[in-house]
């Protein structure tokens, strides 16, 4: 008898494809959900080391022509008012205001350092935003992928017990096809859940140091223009 059991076991294909293909409508549902949480999280992630590589890339290369002696007047009109990059836009949005805040004879109205830090704060918030968009996609599929593969596991395994309770059977044969089913769902909740995790975490740091960055250049920025006015 175990070794017709053991034949039979032999001769199940426990293949990806045949377990997703002999899995229940629900369970089938429930992979698919995964593997199409997994592809989009996969997408975020590529698509945020590509962007957060070139705002640190844009931030090194602004930085050394701010410093670079040139006269801010002469950089804001080379970037020009509305400027690509998001250093850029920091600046731009601090040296907009500098100039609207000068009335035609030359003097400055009145508050004008207040107003600059407004703008290169909304400015820096604008960009955080922009930074930020996806993430929240990672930490979903992070803190709930595993529980979906749970869930379709449970739902597997009701169906197995199903299986053989109707075929009144609890040989091997039986039972590990829907057992191997329905683990297949946590696995690839797993599978779907840990890259997210661990790059939401690091993409993340990433995107604090980033804006850190911003939030430094703004200050600095704010000092020099500071010095202007008290002069």
């Amino acid at each position: 008898m175990e070794t017709d059991t053991l034949a039979l076991a032999q001769g199940i294909d426990f293949s990806m494809w045949a377990l997703f293909a002999r899995a229940t409508f629900m369970v089938k549902l429930v992979m698919l959900v995964l593997i199409l949480a997994s592809f989009w999280s996969w997408a975020i992630i590529i698509q945020k080391l590509i962007t957060y590589r070139e705002a640190r890339r844009e931030a090194a290369i602004f930085d050394r022509a701010f410093w670079s002696g040139e006269p801010l007047d002469g950089l804001y009109e080379e970037i020009g008012p509305q400027p690509a990059g998001s250093s850029q836009k920091v600046f731009s949005a601090g040296m907009t205001e500098w100039r609207r805040s000068h009335r035609d004879d030359g003097g400055l109205i009145a508050g004008a350092q207040a107003r600059i830090d407004r703008s290169m704060d909304v400015a820096i918030n604008k960009e955080a935003e922009s930074l930020e968009r996806g993430l929240s996609v990672l930490a979903t599929v992070g803190s709930t992928a595993p529980f979906v593969g749970l869930f379709g596991t449970v739902w597997g395994i009701m169906h197995a017990f199903i299986q053989i309770a109707e075929q009144q059977n609890t040989n091997l044969a039986v039972v590990a096809p829907g057992i191997a089913e329905a683990l297949l769902a946590t696995g690839l909740g797993l599978l779907a859940a840990i890259p997210a995790v661990v790059f939401y975490n690091k993409l993340s740091a990433d995107c604090e140091r980033i804006v850190a960055g911003y939030e430094a250049f703004a200050d600095e920025f704010a000092t020099i223009l500071s010095r202007q006015l008290d002069s």
